[in-house]
């Protein structure tokens, strides 16, 4: 359908501050969509790698000199002139104070309250990805107790996104759990998805649903929450998630675990080289791994770390 466009490669970076907001840029006059909001960013010269269009861009853009960046997700959006590659990146630091060189607006936004608009059409989605934590945390409760877990839940620390994953539990006990757990993360601020039937939830106090590997597999369309995951093991599996338009992965595991004594880990170079062809959506390291391993996944380019015995320690 779109194969007669040029396809043209394009970079975009999310400047984050430790609070967890980022930085948008108006678009200049005598643009296409002009005085619409983006991230900051450019074309791809030739020659150029992505890293190195991203530094030249927004030294050109807002004249600051970008020190650290992390690959991030990588969206197709098809505008009626083109269709646009857009490899997005967050960039943790940088020097100098970012200035309008070419007539623009900039604006510091914090996750799920943009203030600006109108917002350039292909945005929506990477937006949504911002209000995702760093931390992701699994249950245990089928290795540490139900007791354990729900202390461990109200006086640790506050994960803005737990999945209940006990694979033990029947419907009716999985649910009466899940209400405990509701209502301690909610408190907290935080959010949560359920590991389990999807249509098992239907008025349970959730955020979302987590899809496992089989489940994912057997689906044509998202499930109708606000919030959708899914366990992904492979570049195909990752695509499918994204086909869907999920709103998040768990893709591992990166280290050996416990729970998979038989498995080979992927280690760091087996987690990238599955994102290589693309990272449709924020994608989350899982499996041995510590809130230490931040840096390092982000460098791999994970959205974020998931722990499950690490969350609880």
């Amino acid at each position: 359908m779109h194969s007669d466009k040029k396809i043209i490669e394009v970079v975009a970076g999310a400047l984050m501050r430790p609070d967890g907001s980022f930085m948008l840029g108006s678009r200049p006059e005598g643009k296409p969509y002009a005085g619409y909001w983006e991230f900051p960013g450019g074309k791809v010269e030739p020659g150029e790698s992505a890293m190195q269009a991203l530094v030249r861009e927004l030294q050109e853009e807002m004249a600051i000199t970008v020190t650290h960046a992390t690959p991030w997700l990588t969206r197709v959006h098809h505008y009626e002139h083109a269709s646009v590659l857009l490899r997005f990146f967050r960039v943790w630091d940088w020097q100098g104070q970012p200035q309008a060189q070419e007539g623009q607006q900039f604006a510091w936004q914090q996750p799920g309250q943009t203030s600006v608009e109108p917002m350039l059409p292909a945005n929506g989605p990477i937006l949504k990805s911002l209000q995702l934590p760093a931390l992701y945390a699994i249950t245990c409760a089928h290795e540490i107790g139900r007791a354990a877990q729900l202390q461990a839940l109200a006086d640790g620390p506050a994960y803005g996104l737990v999945q209940v994953r006990e694979p033990d539990m029947e419907r009716r006990q999985l649910q009466a759990f899940v209400s405990e757990v509701a209502s301690i993360v909610h408190a907290r601020g935080g959010k949560v998805v359920v590991n389990a039937e999807p249509d098992w939830l239907a008025g349970w106090p959730v955020d979302g649903v987590h899809l496992n590997g089989p489940r994912l597999r057997h689906l044509t369309q998202r499930p109708d929450f606000a919030w959708v995951g899914a366990s992904v093991h492979s570049p195909a599996e990752l695509q499918q998630a994204g086909a869907l338009a999920l709103d998040y992965a768990l893709l591992g595991h990166v280290q050996p675990t416990a729970s998979h004594p038989g498995v080979t880990p992927l280690g760091w170079e087996g987690f990238a080289a599955v994102l290589a062809d693309g990272i449709p959506l924020p994608v989350y390291a899982l499996g041995g791994l510590k809130p230490e391993d931040m840096d390092n996944a982000r460098r791999h380019a994970a959205h974020g770390v998931a722990l499950m015995r690490g969350a609880w320690k």
